[in-house]
Order: C-alpha cells, then sequence, then structure tokens
C-alpha cells in the first residue's frame, strides 16, 4: 500500500526534499514507518511528532492505504511575550526563552 509522506523542519533538510510516497506493507504501523526513516540516521527521528490524515498519532496507529502522514521535528526557540497595557491590563514586554 501507499502513503503519502510530509516532511516538516529540519526533516525536509535532512531528507532533500518536503514529500514523498512510500510503499508500506499491509498493516504497517506509524512505528513501522518511523523505523524505515531511522536508517537514515539522524536522532531527531526520537522524538518527532506524527500526524496522520492531519490528526495526531501515536507508533501503534495502523496505516491504510492513501494516508497522508506528516512528520514534524521538535520546535525550539523563539520569543514568549507577555503582554500588558492600559486597555487590557496585560504586559507587552518580550524576553527570550530560556
Amino acid at each position: 500500500m501507499r502513503v503519502h509522506v510530509l516532511y516538516f523542519g529540519v526533516l525536509k533538510d535532512l531528507i532533500g526534499h518536503r514529500d514523498a510516497v512510500m510503499d508500506v506493507p499491509e498493516g504497517a504501523t506509524v512505528a513501522d514507518l518511523l523505523a524505515l526513516h531511522r536508517k537514515a540516521g539522524a536522532a531527531v527521528w526520537d522524538s518527532i511528532a506524527v500526524a496522520v490524515n492531519q490528526e495526531y498519532a501515536r507508533a501503534d496507529d495502523v496505516l491504510k492505504d492513501g494516508d497522508e502522514v506528516a512528520l514534524l521535528p521538535p520546535v525550539s526557540g523563539g520569543v514568549d511575550v507577555l503582554a500588558r497595557d492600559d486597555e487590557d491590563g496585560l504586559d507587552r514586554r518580550a524576553y527570550p526563552r530560556g
């Protein structure tokens, strides 16, 4: 059976493209699909989130022919914002995450 795999963030760079159609055996699970990718190396595969058909999935979820599987690496960085002004009482100071 075939599934459409979408790669986001650093995974897109690691794989070299943003999506692929993969043949997987009938009854393959999310964990099976991840195991195929782990062969490519990189520790990032141990901490990604997976969505199947735009809903978060668990490792033991069974894939079906035609499923869209999004592989989402962890995200870090950015800025936390506290906001305050006279109208809404929120503090608008920003500080970097630590």
